[in-house]
Protein backbone atom coordinates (compact mmCIF):
# COMPACT_ATOMS: atom_id res chain seq x y z
CA UNK A 1 0.00 0.00 0.00
CA UNK A 2 1.45 3.38 -1.01
CA UNK A 3 1.53 6.30 1.39
CA UNK A 4 -1.60 8.47 0.92
CA UNK A 5 -0.65 11.95 -0.26
CA UNK A 6 -3.78 13.43 1.30
CA UNK A 7 -5.14 12.99 4.84
CA UNK A 8 -7.94 10.47 5.09
CA UNK A 9 -11.57 11.09 6.03
CA UNK A 10 -13.11 7.77 7.02
CA UNK A 11 -16.90 7.50 6.62
CA UNK A 12 -18.50 4.65 8.57
CA UNK A 13 -22.05 3.36 8.01
CA UNK A 14 -23.59 -0.05 7.55
CA UNK A 15 -26.04 1.05 4.84
CA UNK A 16 -25.39 4.70 3.90
CA UNK A 17 -21.75 4.83 2.82
CA UNK A 18 -22.76 5.88 -0.69
CA UNK A 19 -24.84 8.74 0.63
CA UNK A 20 -22.07 9.95 2.90
CA UNK A 21 -19.47 9.62 0.14
CA UNK A 22 -21.63 11.77 -2.13
CA UNK A 23 -22.21 14.32 0.64
CA UNK A 24 -18.48 14.57 1.33
CA UNK A 25 -17.61 14.88 -2.35
CA UNK A 26 -16.73 18.54 -1.90
CA UNK A 27 -13.67 17.44 0.15
CA UNK A 28 -12.35 14.96 -2.41
CA UNK A 29 -9.74 17.31 -3.82
CA UNK A 30 -7.93 17.77 -0.49
CA UNK A 31 -8.73 14.55 1.37
CA UNK A 32 -8.64 10.83 0.67
CA UNK A 33 -12.24 9.69 1.22
CA UNK A 34 -12.64 6.11 2.48
CA UNK A 35 -15.73 4.17 3.54
CA UNK A 36 -16.28 1.30 5.96
CA UNK A 37 -19.43 -0.67 6.80
CA UNK A 38 -18.40 -1.70 10.32
CA UNK A 39 -16.24 -0.77 13.28
CA UNK A 40 -13.77 -3.55 12.51
CA UNK A 41 -13.41 -2.53 8.87
CA UNK A 42 -12.81 1.12 9.85
CA UNK A 43 -10.23 -0.03 12.39
CA UNK A 44 -8.44 -2.08 9.74
CA UNK A 45 -8.39 0.82 7.25
CA UNK A 46 -7.08 3.22 9.91
CA UNK A 47 -4.24 0.79 10.72
CA UNK A 48 -3.40 0.47 7.02
CA UNK A 49 -3.31 4.25 6.51
CA UNK A 50 -1.19 4.79 9.63
CA UNK A 51 1.09 1.89 8.80
CA UNK A 52 1.78 3.38 5.39
CA UNK A 53 2.77 6.70 6.92
CA UNK A 54 -0.51 8.44 6.22
CA UNK A 55 -2.83 10.35 8.52
CA UNK A 56 -6.48 9.90 9.37
CA UNK A 57 -7.87 13.37 9.95
CA UNK A 58 -11.49 12.54 10.70
CA UNK A 59 -13.83 9.67 11.52
CA UNK A 60 -17.48 10.30 10.62
CA UNK A 61 -19.90 7.62 11.73
CA UNK A 62 -23.59 6.98 12.04
CA UNK A 63 -25.00 6.75 15.55
CA UNK A 64 -25.62 2.99 15.31
CA UNK A 65 -23.14 0.43 13.95
CA UNK A 66 -23.52 -3.32 13.34
CA UNK A 67 -20.68 -4.76 15.40
CA UNK A 68 -20.16 -2.39 18.37
CA UNK A 69 -21.56 0.69 20.04
CA UNK A 70 -20.40 4.05 18.76
CA UNK A 71 -18.60 4.86 22.01
CA UNK A 72 -16.72 1.56 21.90
CA UNK A 73 -15.89 2.26 18.26
CA UNK A 74 -14.40 5.64 19.11
CA UNK A 75 -12.28 4.05 21.82
CA UNK A 76 -10.90 1.47 19.39
CA UNK A 77 -10.26 4.00 16.64
CA UNK A 78 -8.67 6.43 19.08
CA UNK A 79 -6.21 3.73 20.14
CA UNK A 80 -5.10 3.46 16.49
CA UNK A 81 -5.12 7.18 15.59
CA UNK A 82 -5.23 9.37 18.72
CA UNK A 83 -4.84 12.59 16.72
CA UNK A 84 -7.92 12.06 14.53
CA UNK A 85 -11.11 14.00 15.21
CA UNK A 86 -14.32 12.02 15.71
CA UNK A 87 -17.88 13.02 14.71
CA UNK A 88 -21.30 11.37 14.79
CA UNK A 89 -23.56 12.14 11.83
CA UNK A 90 -26.85 10.64 13.01
CA UNK A 91 -29.56 9.79 10.49
CA UNK A 92 -32.67 11.89 11.04
CA UNK A 93 -34.60 8.73 12.00
CA UNK A 94 -32.17 8.09 14.87
CA UNK A 95 -31.02 11.60 15.84
CA UNK A 96 -33.34 12.09 18.83
CA UNK A 97 -33.43 8.42 19.82
CA UNK A 98 -29.65 8.05 20.16
CA UNK A 99 -28.87 11.55 21.47
CA UNK A 100 -29.50 10.80 25.13
CA UNK A 101 -27.24 7.73 25.17
CA UNK A 102 -24.38 9.56 23.43
CA UNK A 103 -24.57 12.94 25.14
CA UNK A 104 -22.53 11.76 28.13
CA UNK A 105 -19.73 10.57 25.86
CA UNK A 106 -19.64 13.98 24.18
CA UNK A 107 -19.24 15.68 27.57
CA UNK A 108 -16.33 13.38 28.42
CA UNK A 109 -14.52 14.11 25.16
CA UNK A 110 -15.05 10.68 23.63
CA UNK A 111 -15.98 12.43 20.38
CA UNK A 112 -16.08 15.99 19.10
CA UNK A 113 -19.58 16.67 17.78
CA UNK A 114 -23.05 15.14 17.40
CA UNK A 115 -24.55 16.26 14.09
CA UNK A 116 -27.72 15.64 12.11
CA UNK A 117 -26.96 13.96 8.79
CA UNK A 118 -27.72 16.32 5.86
CA UNK A 119 -31.22 15.99 4.43
CA UNK A 120 -30.48 17.75 1.18
CA UNK A 121 -27.96 19.72 -0.88
CA UNK A 122 -25.97 22.60 0.55
CA UNK A 123 -26.48 21.84 4.23
CA UNK A 124 -23.93 24.48 5.17
CA UNK A 125 -24.62 24.22 8.90
CA UNK A 126 -23.44 20.60 8.77
CA UNK A 127 -20.42 21.44 6.63
CA UNK A 128 -19.48 24.39 8.83
CA UNK A 129 -19.06 21.88 11.66
CA UNK A 130 -17.02 19.61 9.38
CA UNK A 131 -14.70 22.36 8.14
CA UNK A 132 -14.19 23.79 11.64
CA UNK A 133 -13.23 20.34 12.89
CA UNK A 134 -10.85 19.77 9.98
CA UNK A 135 -9.39 23.24 10.53
CA UNK A 136 -8.74 22.40 14.18
CA UNK A 137 -7.04 19.16 13.15
CA UNK A 138 -4.99 20.92 10.50
CA UNK A 139 -3.73 23.63 12.85
CA UNK A 140 -2.69 21.26 15.64
CA UNK A 141 -1.64 18.03 13.90
CA UNK A 142 -0.86 18.37 10.21
CA UNK A 143 2.06 20.22 8.70
CA UNK A 144 0.87 23.28 6.75
CA UNK A 145 0.50 22.82 3.00
CA UNK A 146 1.42 26.46 2.38
CA UNK A 147 3.86 28.41 4.54
CA UNK A 148 4.01 32.19 4.82
CA UNK A 149 7.06 32.03 7.11
CA UNK A 150 10.04 29.73 6.55
CA UNK A 151 12.66 28.96 9.17
CA UNK A 152 15.97 27.59 7.93
CA UNK A 153 18.15 25.90 10.52
CA UNK A 154 20.39 22.80 10.64
CA UNK A 155 18.97 21.97 14.10
CA UNK A 156 15.72 22.31 16.03
CA UNK A 157 16.74 23.86 19.35
CA UNK A 158 14.86 25.83 22.00
CA UNK A 159 15.00 29.03 19.92
CA UNK A 160 13.55 27.36 16.81
CA UNK A 161 10.76 25.83 18.91
CA UNK A 162 10.05 29.25 20.43
CA UNK A 163 9.89 30.83 16.97
CA UNK A 164 7.52 28.13 15.74
CA UNK A 165 5.34 28.47 18.83
CA UNK A 166 5.07 32.23 18.34
CA UNK A 167 4.12 31.82 14.67
CA UNK A 168 1.56 29.11 15.45
CA UNK A 169 -0.05 31.30 18.11
CA UNK A 170 -0.18 34.20 15.64
CA UNK A 171 -1.92 31.97 13.10
CA UNK A 172 0.94 32.17 10.59
CA UNK A 173 1.57 28.86 8.75
CA UNK A 174 5.25 28.00 8.96
CA UNK A 175 7.76 25.25 8.28
CA UNK A 176 11.31 24.54 9.28
CA UNK A 177 13.82 23.52 6.61
CA UNK A 178 17.37 22.23 6.83
CA UNK A 179 19.95 24.20 4.79
CA UNK A 180 20.49 21.20 2.49
CA UNK A 181 16.76 20.85 1.77
CA UNK A 182 15.89 22.31 -1.68
CA UNK A 183 13.78 25.06 -0.10
CA UNK A 184 16.44 25.78 2.53
CA UNK A 185 19.20 25.76 -0.09
CA UNK A 186 17.27 28.35 -2.13
CA UNK A 187 17.08 30.63 0.91
CA UNK A 188 20.78 30.22 1.74
CA UNK A 189 21.95 30.67 -1.86
CA UNK A 190 24.06 33.80 -2.26
CA UNK A 191 24.56 34.34 1.46
CA UNK A 192 28.13 34.32 2.70
CA UNK A 193 28.61 32.48 5.98
CA UNK A 194 24.90 32.52 6.95
CA UNK A 195 23.99 32.55 10.66
CA UNK A 196 21.08 30.42 11.81
CA UNK A 197 18.20 30.40 12.26
CA UNK A 198 17.29 32.30 9.12
CA UNK A 199 13.71 33.48 8.69
CA UNK A 200 11.92 34.39 5.48
CA UNK A 201 8.55 36.06 6.11
CA UNK A 202 6.12 36.91 3.32
CA UNK A 203 8.82 36.44 0.65
CA UNK A 204 11.00 39.20 2.11
CA UNK A 205 14.77 38.92 2.26
CA UNK A 206 16.04 36.32 4.76
CA UNK A 207 17.09 37.66 8.17
CA UNK A 208 18.92 36.06 11.06
CA UNK A 209 16.90 36.18 14.28
CA UNK A 210 18.21 35.74 17.81
CA UNK A 211 14.89 35.91 19.65
CA UNK A 212 11.12 35.89 19.25
CA UNK A 213 11.41 39.65 19.64
CA UNK A 214 13.51 39.82 16.44
CA UNK A 215 10.97 37.67 14.61
CA UNK A 216 8.08 39.87 15.71
CA UNK A 217 9.84 42.97 14.41
CA UNK A 218 10.55 41.34 11.04
CA UNK A 219 6.89 40.39 10.64
CA UNK A 220 4.94 43.20 12.31
CA UNK A 221 7.21 46.20 12.75
CA UNK A 222 7.65 48.05 16.05
CA UNK A 223 6.06 50.85 18.06
CA UNK A 224 8.60 53.34 16.75
CA UNK A 225 6.72 53.14 13.44
CA UNK A 226 3.90 55.17 15.04
CA UNK A 227 3.94 58.83 14.10
CA UNK A 228 5.58 60.53 17.09
CA UNK A 229 3.19 63.50 16.73
CA UNK A 230 0.15 61.29 17.19
CA UNK A 231 -1.56 60.96 20.56
CA UNK A 232 -3.95 58.01 20.46
CA UNK A 233 -7.16 57.91 22.46
CA UNK A 234 -6.54 54.46 23.91
CA UNK A 235 -3.43 52.35 24.39
CA UNK A 236 -4.00 48.73 25.44
CA UNK A 237 -1.06 46.90 27.00
CA UNK A 238 -1.54 43.19 26.41
CA UNK A 239 -3.22 41.19 23.66
CA UNK A 240 -4.99 38.47 25.64
CA UNK A 241 -8.79 38.12 25.79
CA UNK A 242 -9.18 41.21 28.02
CA UNK A 243 -6.98 43.40 25.83
CA UNK A 244 -8.54 42.14 22.61
CA UNK A 245 -12.06 42.82 23.88
CA UNK A 246 -10.98 46.32 24.93
CA UNK A 247 -9.59 46.91 21.45
CA UNK A 248 -12.73 45.65 19.68
CA UNK A 249 -15.14 47.73 21.74
CA UNK A 250 -12.88 50.78 21.94
CA UNK A 251 -12.17 50.97 18.21
CA UNK A 252 -15.75 50.12 17.25
CA UNK A 253 -16.92 53.12 19.31
CA UNK A 254 -14.62 55.56 17.58
CA UNK A 255 -11.53 55.61 19.77
CA UNK A 256 -8.15 55.58 18.03
CA UNK A 257 -6.73 52.41 19.55
CA UNK A 258 -3.30 50.77 19.66
CA UNK A 259 -2.47 47.39 21.22
CA UNK A 260 1.07 46.63 22.45
CA UNK A 261 1.73 42.91 23.04
CA UNK A 262 5.01 41.60 24.39
CA UNK A 263 4.66 38.11 22.92
CA UNK A 264 1.94 36.55 20.78
CA UNK A 265 -1.63 37.72 20.50
CA UNK A 266 -3.89 35.67 22.77
CA UNK A 267 -1.82 35.63 25.95
CA UNK A 268 -1.95 32.45 27.99
CA UNK A 269 -5.39 31.67 26.57
CA UNK A 270 -3.81 31.64 23.11
CA UNK A 271 -1.83 28.53 24.02
CA UNK A 272 -4.96 26.48 24.83
CA UNK A 273 -5.50 23.73 22.27
CA UNK A 274 -9.25 23.70 22.90
CA UNK A 275 -11.55 25.86 25.03
CA UNK A 276 -14.87 24.06 25.30
CA UNK A 277 -16.76 26.23 27.78
CA UNK A 278 -16.60 29.60 26.01
CA UNK A 279 -20.06 30.94 25.20
CA UNK A 280 -21.15 30.51 21.60
CA UNK A 281 -18.73 27.76 20.53
CA UNK A 282 -20.52 24.46 21.22
CA UNK A 283 -17.79 22.41 19.56
CA UNK A 284 -15.08 24.41 21.30
CA UNK A 285 -12.44 26.68 19.84
CA UNK A 286 -8.68 26.80 20.19
CA UNK A 287 -7.22 29.77 22.02
CA UNK A 288 -5.22 30.70 18.93
CA UNK A 289 -8.32 30.85 16.72
CA UNK A 290 -10.31 32.80 19.28
CA UNK A 291 -7.48 35.31 19.59
CA UNK A 292 -6.94 35.67 15.85
CA UNK A 293 -10.65 36.18 15.20
CA UNK A 294 -10.73 38.89 17.86
CA UNK A 295 -7.59 40.48 16.40
CA UNK A 296 -9.13 40.54 12.92
CA UNK A 297 -12.30 42.03 14.36
CA UNK A 298 -10.34 44.77 16.11
CA UNK A 299 -8.31 45.53 12.96
CA UNK A 300 -11.56 45.83 11.00
CA UNK A 301 -12.54 48.71 13.30
CA UNK A 302 -9.15 50.39 12.95
CA UNK A 303 -7.03 49.05 15.82
CA UNK A 304 -3.28 48.97 15.21
CA UNK A 305 -1.27 46.10 16.71
CA UNK A 306 2.43 46.07 17.57
CA UNK A 307 3.73 42.70 18.67
CA UNK A 308 6.97 41.67 20.30
CA UNK A 309 7.77 44.85 22.23
CA UNK A 310 7.34 44.62 26.02
CA UNK A 311 6.29 47.86 27.63
CA UNK A 312 9.12 48.86 29.96
CA UNK A 313 7.59 51.86 31.69
CA UNK A 314 4.64 54.24 32.06
CA UNK A 315 4.86 57.95 32.76
CA UNK A 316 1.40 59.10 33.89
CA UNK A 317 0.17 62.29 32.25
CA UNK A 318 -0.27 65.35 34.41
CA UNK A 319 -2.26 68.55 33.91
CA UNK A 320 -3.90 67.31 30.73
CA UNK A 321 -0.75 65.81 29.19
CA UNK A 322 -1.02 62.31 27.70
CA UNK A 323 0.34 59.20 29.34
CA UNK A 324 3.61 57.96 27.83
CA UNK A 325 4.35 54.25 27.38
CA UNK A 326 7.99 53.30 26.90
CA UNK A 327 9.34 50.38 24.89
CA UNK A 328 12.82 49.60 23.60
CA UNK A 329 11.46 50.35 20.14
CA UNK A 330 10.00 53.74 20.87
CA UNK A 331 7.42 55.58 22.94
CA UNK A 332 3.66 55.77 22.55
CA UNK A 333 1.50 58.61 23.87
CA UNK A 334 -2.11 57.95 24.81
CA UNK A 335 -4.93 59.86 26.50
CA UNK A 336 -6.06 56.67 28.29
CA UNK A 337 -4.28 53.40 29.06
CA UNK A 338 -5.83 49.99 29.76
CA UNK A 339 -3.43 47.53 31.39
CA UNK A 340 -4.30 43.99 30.28
CA UNK A 341 -0.82 42.48 30.49
CA UNK A 342 -2.03 39.36 32.28
CA UNK A 343 0.08 37.01 34.32
CA UNK A 344 3.04 34.74 33.80
CA UNK A 345 3.51 31.16 34.95
CA UNK A 346 5.41 30.75 38.21
CA UNK A 347 8.90 29.35 37.89
CA UNK A 348 9.62 25.85 39.16
CA UNK A 349 12.97 27.03 40.53
CA UNK A 350 14.68 23.66 40.20
CA UNK A 351 17.98 24.74 38.66
CA UNK A 352 18.82 21.57 36.64
CA UNK A 353 15.40 21.82 34.98
CA UNK A 354 15.50 25.58 34.45
CA UNK A 355 18.68 24.96 32.44
CA UNK A 356 16.69 22.65 30.12
CA UNK A 357 13.91 25.14 29.37
CA UNK A 358 13.08 24.75 25.69
CA UNK A 359 14.86 21.38 25.55
CA UNK A 360 12.13 19.17 26.91
CA UNK A 361 11.05 21.58 29.66
CA UNK A 362 8.36 24.13 28.76
CA UNK A 363 6.41 26.79 30.59
CA UNK A 364 2.83 26.85 29.39
CA UNK A 365 1.05 24.57 26.96
CA UNK A 366 3.65 24.96 24.16
CA UNK A 367 1.36 23.55 21.48
CA UNK A 368 4.17 23.46 18.94
CA UNK A 369 6.28 21.28 21.22
CA UNK A 370 3.42 18.77 21.51
CA UNK A 371 4.23 17.42 18.05
CA UNK A 372 7.76 16.72 19.25
CA UNK A 373 6.43 14.49 22.07
CA UNK A 374 5.53 11.47 19.91
CA UNK A 375 6.41 8.19 21.65
CA UNK A 376 7.49 10.07 24.80
CA UNK A 377 6.35 9.90 28.42
CA UNK A 378 5.25 13.41 29.28
CA UNK A 379 4.52 15.16 32.58
CA UNK A 380 2.25 18.15 33.18
CA UNK A 381 2.53 20.09 36.45
CA UNK A 382 -0.54 22.09 37.42
CA UNK A 383 -4.16 21.63 38.40
CA UNK A 384 -5.96 24.43 36.54
CA UNK A 385 -7.86 24.42 33.27
CA UNK A 386 -4.76 25.31 31.27
CA UNK A 387 -2.98 22.23 32.62
CA UNK A 388 -5.97 20.02 31.83
CA UNK A 389 -6.27 21.33 28.28
CA UNK A 390 -2.53 20.84 27.77
CA UNK A 391 -2.72 17.25 29.02
CA UNK A 392 -5.61 16.37 26.70
CA UNK A 393 -3.78 17.85 23.72
CA UNK A 394 -0.48 16.16 24.58
CA UNK A 395 -2.25 12.79 24.88
CA UNK A 396 -2.81 12.86 21.13
CA UNK A 397 0.94 12.57 20.58
CA UNK A 398 2.68 11.24 23.69
CA UNK A 399 2.71 7.63 24.81
CA UNK A 400 1.56 8.72 28.26
CA UNK A 401 0.72 11.94 30.06
CA UNK A 402 1.04 12.22 33.84
CA UNK A 403 -0.52 15.19 35.64
CA UNK A 404 1.27 16.03 38.89
CA UNK A 405 -0.59 18.10 41.50
CA UNK A 406 0.17 18.93 45.11
CA UNK A 407 -3.51 18.69 46.08
CA UNK A 408 -5.51 15.51 46.61
CA UNK A 409 -7.02 15.76 43.10
CA UNK A 410 -8.22 18.07 40.32
CA UNK A 411 -11.82 18.77 41.34
CA UNK A 412 -11.04 21.86 43.43
CA UNK A 413 -9.19 23.75 40.71
CA UNK A 414 -10.33 22.39 37.33
CA UNK A 415 -13.65 22.63 35.48
CA UNK A 416 -15.79 19.53 35.76
CA UNK A 417 -15.95 18.93 32.01
CA UNK A 418 -12.15 18.71 31.87
CA UNK A 419 -11.93 16.46 34.93
CA UNK A 420 -14.34 14.02 33.28
CA UNK A 421 -12.49 14.13 29.97
CA UNK A 422 -9.21 13.37 31.75
CA UNK A 423 -10.77 10.51 33.72
CA UNK A 424 -11.94 8.92 30.48
CA UNK A 425 -8.66 9.34 28.60
CA UNK A 426 -6.61 6.12 28.93
CA UNK A 427 -3.33 7.92 28.15
CA UNK A 428 -3.65 10.39 31.05
CA UNK A 429 -2.90 9.54 34.67
CA UNK A 430 -3.30 11.94 37.62
CA UNK A 431 -0.80 11.58 40.47
CA UNK A 432 -1.90 13.70 43.47
CA UNK A 433 0.25 14.88 46.37
CA UNK A 434 3.29 15.00 44.07
CA UNK A 435 5.80 17.64 43.02
CA UNK A 436 8.89 17.84 40.82
CA UNK A 437 12.08 18.46 42.80
CA UNK A 438 14.83 17.31 40.45
CA UNK A 439 15.59 16.28 36.89
CA UNK A 440 18.18 16.30 34.15
CA UNK A 441 19.53 14.86 30.95
CA UNK A 442 22.34 15.18 28.41
CA UNK A 443 21.37 18.30 26.49
CA UNK A 444 17.64 17.72 26.92
CA UNK A 445 15.25 16.34 29.50
CA UNK A 446 15.59 12.60 30.20
CA UNK A 447 14.41 12.08 33.79
CA UNK A 448 12.56 13.68 36.70
CA UNK A 449 12.79 13.38 40.47
CA UNK A 450 9.25 13.37 41.91
CA UNK A 451 8.61 13.96 45.60
CA UNK A 452 5.62 12.09 47.06
CA UNK A 453 4.34 14.51 49.69
CA UNK A 454 2.42 11.97 51.80
CA UNK A 455 5.34 9.51 52.11
CA UNK A 456 8.34 11.79 51.70
CA UNK A 457 9.84 9.48 49.06
CA UNK A 458 11.56 10.78 45.92
CA UNK A 459 10.94 8.66 42.84
CA UNK A 460 13.04 8.86 39.67
CA UNK A 461 11.03 8.63 36.42
CA UNK A 462 12.00 8.68 32.75
CA UNK A 463 10.56 11.72 31.00
CA UNK A 464 10.66 13.10 27.48
CA UNK A 465 8.76 16.30 28.26
CA UNK A 466 7.79 18.48 31.21
CA UNK A 467 5.09 21.14 30.82
CA UNK A 468 4.84 23.57 33.72
CA UNK A 469 1.56 25.39 34.37
CA UNK A 470 2.15 26.30 37.97
CA UNK A 471 -0.19 29.19 38.63
CA UNK A 472 0.15 32.87 38.06
CA UNK A 473 2.33 35.84 38.91
CA UNK A 474 1.29 39.36 37.84
CA UNK A 475 3.19 41.20 35.12
CA UNK A 476 3.29 44.77 36.42
CA UNK A 477 6.84 45.52 37.49
CA UNK A 478 6.98 48.13 34.72
CA UNK A 479 4.24 50.26 36.29
CA UNK A 480 4.95 53.20 38.62
CA UNK A 481 4.49 52.74 42.36
CA UNK A 482 1.62 55.23 42.46
CA UNK A 483 -0.58 52.51 40.88
CA UNK A 484 -1.70 50.53 43.90
CA UNK A 485 -1.19 46.76 44.14
CA UNK A 486 -2.49 44.15 46.58
CA UNK A 487 -0.21 41.93 48.67
CA UNK A 488 0.35 39.53 45.76
CA UNK A 489 1.20 42.28 43.29
CA UNK A 490 -2.11 42.47 41.39
CA UNK A 491 -3.49 45.90 40.43
CA UNK A 492 -6.20 47.30 42.67
CA UNK A 493 -9.20 48.95 41.00
CA UNK A 494 -12.41 50.62 42.10
CA UNK A 495 -13.49 49.91 45.66
CA UNK A 496 -10.57 47.48 46.05
CA UNK A 497 -8.21 50.46 46.30
CA UNK A 498 -7.27 51.84 49.72
CA UNK A 499 -9.50 54.55 51.17
CA UNK A 500 -6.52 56.85 51.42
CA UNK A 501 -6.48 57.08 47.61
CA UNK A 502 -10.17 57.92 47.25
CA UNK A 503 -11.19 61.41 46.16
CA UNK A 504 -13.64 63.05 48.58
CA UNK A 505 -14.44 59.62 50.02
CA UNK A 506 -15.43 58.23 46.60
CA UNK A 507 -13.47 55.28 45.11
CA UNK A 508 -12.34 55.23 41.48
CA UNK A 509 -14.76 53.70 38.94
CA UNK A 510 -14.91 49.91 38.99
CA UNK A 511 -11.98 49.13 36.65
CA UNK A 512 -9.97 52.32 37.22
CA UNK A 513 -6.66 52.26 39.07
CA UNK A 514 -5.33 54.86 41.49
CA UNK A 515 -3.90 56.85 38.56
CA UNK A 516 -6.61 58.75 36.65
CA UNK A 517 -6.90 57.58 33.06
CA UNK A 518 -5.19 54.24 33.72
CA UNK A 519 -7.44 51.17 33.93
CA UNK A 520 -6.82 47.47 34.57
CA UNK A 521 -8.72 44.45 33.20
CA UNK A 522 -8.31 40.69 33.10
CA UNK A 523 -5.95 38.51 35.09
CA UNK A 524 -3.70 41.41 36.13
CA UNK A 525 -6.54 42.95 38.15
CA UNK A 526 -6.95 42.04 41.83
CA UNK A 527 -10.09 40.00 42.35
CA UNK A 528 -10.52 38.90 38.73
CA UNK A 529 -11.95 35.45 38.00
CA UNK A 530 -9.04 34.22 35.84
CA UNK A 531 -11.37 32.96 33.10
CA UNK A 532 -11.45 33.84 29.39
CA UNK A 533 -15.12 34.88 29.46
CA UNK A 534 -14.75 37.18 32.48
CA UNK A 535 -11.61 38.76 31.00
CA UNK A 536 -13.48 39.47 27.76
CA UNK A 537 -16.35 40.95 29.75
CA UNK A 538 -14.02 43.29 31.64
CA UNK A 539 -12.44 44.36 28.36
CA UNK A 540 -15.84 45.31 27.02
CA UNK A 541 -16.91 46.91 30.31
CA UNK A 542 -13.90 49.19 30.62
CA UNK A 543 -14.63 51.08 27.39
CA UNK A 544 -17.56 53.12 28.79
CA UNK A 545 -15.28 54.12 31.67
CA UNK A 546 -12.63 55.24 29.17
CA UNK A 547 -15.25 57.25 27.26
CA UNK A 548 -16.37 58.92 30.49
CA UNK A 549 -12.77 59.75 31.40
CA UNK A 550 -12.05 61.25 27.98
CA UNK A 551 -15.32 63.22 28.00
CA UNK A 552 -14.42 64.62 31.43
CA UNK A 553 -11.05 65.78 30.14
CA UNK A 554 -12.55 67.25 26.98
Amino acid sequence: MTTPERPTILLVSETRCGFLLDEFGRYARDYDLRTAASVAEAERIAKEVSGAGGQVALFVTESTLPDASVLEAFGRWRAVVPTARRLVAAHWERFRIDAAALRGGLAKGKFDAYLLMPRGARDEEFHTAITETLSDWGSTVASPEVDVVRIVSPYVDSLVLALRDFLDRMGLPNRTYAPEDPVGAEVVAGLEDPAYPLVVAFDRAPVTVRSVHDLAISVYGQPADIDVETVVDLAVVGGGPAGLATAVYGASEGLSTVVLEAEAIGGQAGTSSMIRNYLGFPRGISGMRLAQRARSQAIRFGTRFFTGWPVTGLDPGRDGAPHVLHTDGGDLRARAVVVASGVTYRKLRVEPLEALTGSGVFYGAAMTAAREMADQDVFVVGGGNSAGQAAVHLSRFATSVTILVRRAGLAETMSDYLVREIEFNPRIVVEPASEVVDGGGEGRLEWLGIHRITTGEIERRSAGGLFLLLGAEPRCDWLPDMIERDQEGYLCTGSETSRASWLDGVPPPGLATTVPGVFAVGDIRAGSMKRVASASGEGAGVVPLVHAWLAERD
